[in-house]
């Protein structure tokens, strides 16, 4: 396979063209933190706190380093001041489901008050039921802030025999007891 090289954090770091700026800098062991990631399931980049700083011809942006593809000379930087400050806004926003991180950013409380305060909208648990399950029982419901994973009508029986995603859950999985 071919492979491409970049930078990361100044580390030049190697990987097969096609992977994500997040596989190159696991592969190479440089930690950047995810919530929504799973090795079993298509990337995502609902969380964002995957964000990094790339170079690309002289431009400077941000972008999720879960859907991002490496590229030949690209220069990444894991942990700017804007992306530490990115980071830092998401785990205020979904802090109860967060805590891992809120600590390590030096965040002891939220700025904001969420609604949905055990649900950090990763979407871990749906995906996982239609990609690894196929079985497609939750689904997301209404929007903005109103978003939630929510069980199929008939759909709870069939859930709480399964109960695979419930591990995948930041927030202590309660979508059966909601609906």
């Amino acid at each position: 396979m071919e492979q491409v090289t970049l930078e990361i954090n100044g580390k030049s770091v190697q990987a097969p063209k096609g992977a994500t700026i997040l596989e190159a800098a696991k592969s190479a062991g440089i930690k950047i933190p995810t919530l929504c990631d799973d090795d079993r399931l298509e990337p995502y980049g609902a969380c964002r706190m995957c964000m990094v700083e790339i170079v690309k011809r002289g431009r400077v942006r941000l972008v999720a380093s879960c859907l991002f593809p490496v590229e030949e000379g690209l220069s990444v930087q894991t942990d700017t001041e804007k992306v530490i400050r990115i980071r830092r806004m998401i785990i205020e926003l979904l802090w109860p489901a967060w805590q891992e991180y809120a600590h390590e950013y030096g965040i002891t409380k939220s700025r904001f008050h969420p609604g949905m305060t055990d649900c950090s909208l990763c979407g871990l648990c749906v995906r996982y039921c239609a990609e690894i399950k196929k079985q497609n029982a939750l689904y997301w419901k209404g929007r903005g802030v109103d978003r939630k994973p929510a069980l199929l009508d008939g759909a709870h029986d069939q859930c709480a025999q399964c109960r695979e995603c419930f591990s995948l859950c930041s927030g202590g999985w309660v979508v059966a007891s909601r609906n």
